[in-house]
C-alpha cells in the first residue's frame, strides 16, 4: 500500500502487519468480544487461517476477522460494532481506505 501526491518524490508505506494489528486490537477492544478465533499462531498474510486476513486491492484493503463473543452477547450487534470499529480505527490510523470488514463469528466463551 502506497500513498504518492503528484510532483512530489516522497512516499508512504504502510505494512501490511501493521494493518492486520491494527484490525485485530480495534476487535479485540469492543465490548462482548471475548477473543479471536482461527489460527491465532499463523501470520493471516502467509497462510491466510489466521484471525485477520488482509486483502490489498490496489489503494484500498478489504479485511476478513474472526471472533469468539461472550456469552450473553448478542452475534449481530457484537459483530456490527467490530465492523464498525476496525473501520474507523484503520482509516484514521493509517489513512488507508476500507472497502469493508467481514466478521465472521466463530464460537462463544462462556464464563
Amino acid at each position: 500500500m502506497e500513498t504518492a501526491k503528484k510532483g512530489n518524490i516522497s512516499r508512504l508505506r504502510v505494512s501490511e502487519d501493521v494493518v492486520a494489528e491494527t484490525a485485530k486490537l480495534s476487535a479485540l477492544d469492543v465490548k462482548g468480544v471475548a477473543g479471536l478465533g482461527g489460527d491465532t499462531g499463523k501470520m493471516s498474510k502467509l497462510k491466510n487461517s489466521g484471525a485477520v486476513v488482509i486483502k490489498v486491492m490496489g489503494d484500498v484493503v478489504g479485511i476478513d476477522i474472526k471472533i469468539k463473543i461472550k456469552s450473553g452477547e448478542r452475534a449481530v450487534v457484537v459483530a456490527k460494532e467490530v465492523q464498525k470499529t476496525v473501520k474507523e480505527n484503520i482509516q484514521s490510523m493509517t489513512g488507508i481506505t476500507t472497502t469493508r470488514v467481514n466478521v465472521e463469528v466463530c464460537g462463544v466463551v462462556y464464563d
